[in-house]
């Protein structure tokens, strides 16, 4: 879903400060661990794509993201005064934290699930997804942090997202926004 906030946040950053600006802006980002994020979702897809065909990474991929939440907080945590970036990380930590306490999966709600492929419906409804999903049930803990708001047409992707989704993506459209209008300022007072 993050990547939602990013494509969001960049088309409206380069309509709002100009493409030039937009580039010139998004080649001086300077973050902390910045080289860690893709890494981190690289990982992420690497478990998704291998945890259907390697039961030992299936039978531990709540583990393995797991782990790749607390690498991605604690660099989140070190950029936590960038602007936008303490909504990132409570987004993060709400999706973190529904998936800790429910076994290292995201619970996904019925009505929000009915949006994405019957067959993927299906196999959640008979537990047998091999992905970091599961249904949510009465034993759910905290399933209001859940994906538990579906986006269909004319959304352009069918997904199912949560609370901490939409927060961390508001905070990556405001991060973008500053540092792409910042630079258009900047170039605006060099013009002058």
């Amino acid at each position: 879903m993050v990547f939602d906030g990013i494509l969001i946040g960049l088309i409206v950053g380069f309509i709002r400060a100009g493409f030039r600006n937009g580039l010139i802006a998004l080649s001086n980002v300077r973050i902390k661990g910045g080289l860690i994020f893709p890494i981190l979702l690289i990982l992420q897809f690497a478990i998704f794509l291998l945890q259907g065909k390697i039961q030992f990474i299936a039978d531990y991929s709540g583990y393995f993201f797991i782990v790749v939440y607390i690498a991605g907080l604690y660099l989140l945590w070190l950029n936590r005064f960038a602007h936008g970036f303490g909504y990132i990380f409570t987004g993060v930590a709400l999706n973190f934290l529904v998936m800790v306490i429910n076994g290292g999966r995201m619970p996904v709600s019925l009505e929000a699930a009915s949006v994405l492929d019957p067959i993927y419906l299906e196999m959640l409804k008979s537990g047998t997804a091999v992905t970091k999903h599961f249904l949510l049930d009465n034993s759910t803990k905290l399933p209001f942090l859940g994906d538990i708001i579906p986006l269909s047409s004319p959304y352009p992707r069918n997904q199912a997202i949560s609370v901490g989704d939409v927060i961390m993506n508001f905070g990556m459209f405001l991060y973008l926004q500053k540092i792409m209008l910042e630079q258009k300022i900047r170039t605006s007072l060099v013009e002058t």
